[in-house]
Formats: C-alpha cells, sequence, structure tokens
C-alpha cells in the first residue's frame, strides 16, 4: 500500500528546528559555563561556549533542511532521506574538529543510526501506523474466537469483583437468610 506523499515545507521546518536546537546548545552552554573552574561571568555562554551554541543551531538545520528537501525531491519520505540527512548533519559535527576522517566517520556514524531507528520506527517499533478497517474486523472476529463462555470464567474466578452468573441475588439472598437471619430483598 503505497501513501501519498505530502510536500514539507523545508524553510519553516529548517527554522523551527534550528531554533529549538539552538535553544538545548544555548541550555548546555550554560552547564558548561557554570561548571568551570574560572569565573567567566554570565557572557561566558556567548565568549567561551559560543561555539557549541552555533554547532547544535547549525547541525540541526543542515539536517532539517537535507531530509525535507530530500524527501520533496524524491517524492518520497523514507529512511533514505533520513540517511542523507544524518550524513549531512554527521558532517556538520565533524568540520567543527576540523578533521576530514573524523567529519567522514561522523557522517556515515551519524547515519546509520538516525536510518536504524527511522527503519525500525524508533522505540515504538510498528504501533504507529494506522490499522485499517479490515485489520480491525479481522481482529475482532479472533477476539470472539478466544471468547471464552462466562460458565468456564466463574468456574475459574468465582463470582463477586463484577462478574455473576445468572441467578445469583437469589443465591446471595438464600445465603443471606440462612446464615444472618436477614431477607434482602431481590433486585
Amino acid at each position: 500500500m503505497a501513501e501519498t506523499f505530502h510536500p514539507r515545507d523545508a524553510l519553516a521546518n529548517t527554522a523551527s528546528t534550528s531554533l529549538q536546537l539552538t535553544a538545548i546548545g544555548a541550555v548546555i552552554a550554560g552547564v558548561q559555563n557554570t561548571l568551570r573552574k574560572q569565573n567567566v561571568g554570565a557572557m561566558g555562554i556567548i565568549t567561551r561556549s559560543g561555539g557549541i551554541i552555533a554547532l547544535f543551531g547549525g547541525v540541526g538545520a543542515a539536517y532539517q533542511f537535507t531530509k525535507d528537501a530530500t524527501s520533496n525531491l524524491r517524492q518520497k519520505d523514507d529512511c533514505y532521506s533520513e540517511a542523507v540527512a544524518g550524513f549531512v548533519a554527521g558532517a556538520g559535527i565533524g568540520i567543527a574538529r576540523r578533521s576530514l576522517p573524523f567529519m567522514l566517520g561522523a557522517g556515515v556514524g551519524t547515519s546509520v543510526v538516525l536510518t536504524a531507528w527511522r527503519y525500525t520506527n524508533g522505540i515504538r517499533g510498528t504501533s504507529t501506523i494506522e490499522l485499517d478497517e479490515e485489520e480491525v474486523e479481522r481482529r475482532e472476529a479472533l477476539k470472539k474466537l478466544r471468547r471464552r463462555p462466562l460458565s468456564e470464567t466463574i468456574e475459574q474466578l468465582g463470582e463477586g469483583r463484577g462478574i455473576y452468573a445468572p441467578g445469583y441475588e437469589e443465591r446471595r439472598r438464600q445465603r443471606l437468610l440462612e446464615k444472618y437471619g436477614v431477607d434482602v430483598k431481590a433486585a
């Protein structure tokens, strides 16, 4: 079943992702600033750790723009777009180290991790896929097939806790009358 592709607004998504990751980078820079042994002041977040903020923002923007642009050009949103975007983001991380082998290694490593995450649908697995009506009907039929009769359930669990066999009120009334001498009106 082929899903219909809906084009994405690459610029709006890139701006949103870049803003979010820049804020995360600023928080991390703030934490690094507070953990420094020397007192650099409040501006140390920008003067000493500004590169972290720029790295987070730049890598997030590169990733999101590449993912959306690749998906829009291919008219598909699948793990191949994720692989290309992961490589570009990882290469951006490697550029900060100023080493070509590290850049290529970070690009490939990030690409593999993000592609595997996308291919397996992350932690939730395939539960994010919506069920069509035929699948729902099939599952309902299977539930009915495996449904146990009430008598078997009562035999195993006993009565009470919301599970009552037919004639329960009369048996309860008789039991209370015999044991305590109290006549309870039947419902």
